[in-house]
């Protein structure tokens, strides 16, 4: 027991306070992906301790999932579809859940018509006239091949004739540019390369929005799945805490970091440059509101668009749980920071404390989208976790 002073309305006064001294191997701030399959690992592989610590008051970062008053299983954060290319990312969640299989499939509201995005051969077909849309189609598949994705941009740079011209110049302006605008605050060409390059013109009649090998959700949800993975007596999980208000009361050897690299180091080079969202839930006794899960506004309205959870969930209940999705400025303890700006001068100025991260590399890693400040789909921040854990923590323990 040690004595604190405390201030009180009648003076300085003296209370007894118990100090709870934690003792790990590991403290992990964050547990969403990243930090949580680093738990996992670190417990499972190497026998260590981990403290995991998360500052909102459930875990699974911005994949968490809940039932709603509606018995609807909704996604707090927006719609989260796992899909990847690679067969070990898949395998290793599938030690952890079971999977639904399931094909995103995304229509967009085109001068009053839905069409398929990303932008394809069907789109085409549902906006134009048939004998003019075919004329397009066999350009754009001569210029550039069936079966392939072209960035916006670079169909705009390259494109010959001039009705080919014009439609990208259509598709720009009608499917990209607002989206672009109401989802960044920035136009398409203000953006990084990479950011137009995930929704490019798709010439294919294949109307999925993703590709990937592998495609599904949990079957039985993403905050089921982190429960399992952190179900291991090597890792305790303290939710709800800020990690600043533990971190002298923890013991640790070595620390990792998965919040905003700005925060740790105090916005020492200043603030970085974040969006984030919010969003709106609204309930409807029909079976179901849209045809598809999720809906496109590119060029109305100030949300971007609409996600109806029971086509991603595949559940038979009564009514439907739909979602509308602002994008919005990010403001420091008003609302969260979701996505790094995807700007070439933001990443040189997050470059600064990326310098310093590496000054403290022997006591603390930095991983995950916002200690990165690096756009991760799902797998992605799968693949940085287990990635660090095999070439940071394997071979140097």
């Amino acid at each position: 027991m040690v004595k604190t002073p405390l201030l009180t309305k009648e003076g300085l006064g003296v209370v007894f306070k118990q100090v709870l001294i934690m003792k790990t191997d590991w403290l992990i701030v964050g547990a969403g992906f990243t930090g949580s399959v680093l738990a996992e690992r670190i417990a499972s592989q190497l026998g260590q301790t981990v403290i995991l610590v998360e500052q909102r008051q459930h875990l699974g970062g911005n994949a968490y999932d809940y039932y709603d008053d509606h018995g609807v299983l909704v996604h707090q954060y927006g719609p989260h579809i796992f899909h990847t290319n690679a067969q070990y990312i898949w395998d290793y969640l599938a030690q952890f859940t079971e999977w639904r299989s399931y094909y995103h499939r995304v229509l967009a509201v085109i001068n009053g018509k839905t069409v398929p995005v990303p932008f394809n051969l069907n789109s085409l077909e549902a906006l134009l006239p048939p004998h003019y849309a075919a004329k397009l189609a066999q350009q754009l598949i001569e210029q550039y091949g069936f079966d392939v994705k072209v960035p916006i941009l670079k169909i705009r740079d390259t494109a010959k004739g001039e009705d080919l011209k014009w439609l990208v110049e259509y598709i720009y302006e009608n499917v990209f540019l607002h989206y672009t605008v109401k989802q960044w605050g920035l136009k398409p060409d203000e953006l990084s390369p990479s950011v137009t390059a995930r929704v490019p013109i798709y010439i294919s009649r294949d109307d999925r929005y993703f590709q990937d090998k592998f495609q599904g959700l949990p079957k039985f949800g993403y905050t089921k799945l982190f429960q399992r993975l952190l179900n291991h007596p090597k890792i305790k999980l303290l939710l709800n805490t800020r990690y600043q208000e533990v971190a002298e009361d923890i013991h640790y050897q070595r620390l990792i970091f998965t919040g905003p690299i700005d925060e740790f180091f105090n916005y020492l080079h200043g603030e970085l440059p974040y969006r984030s969202l919010a969003f709106k839930y609204l309930h409807t006794e029909q079976d179901y509101c849209q045809t598809v899960a999720t809906i496109n506004y590119p060029n109305e309205y100030a949300y971007t668009r609409t996600t109806e959870f029971k086509h991603l969930t595949g559940q038979r209940v009564y009514g439907s749980t739909y979602i509308e999705e602002y994008p919005q400025v990010y403001r420091r303890g008003e609302n969260i920071a979701y996505y790094p700006i995807p700007k070439d001068e933001y990443r040189a100025w997050y470059r600064k404390y990326e310098l310093e991260a590496e000054k403290l590399q022997k006591s603390v890693l930095f991983a995950g989208r916002l200690a990165d400040y690096q756009y991760y789909n799902m797998d992605q921040a799968v693949a940085r976790a287990l990635s660090l854990f095999n070439k940071e923590l394997i071979l140097k323990n």
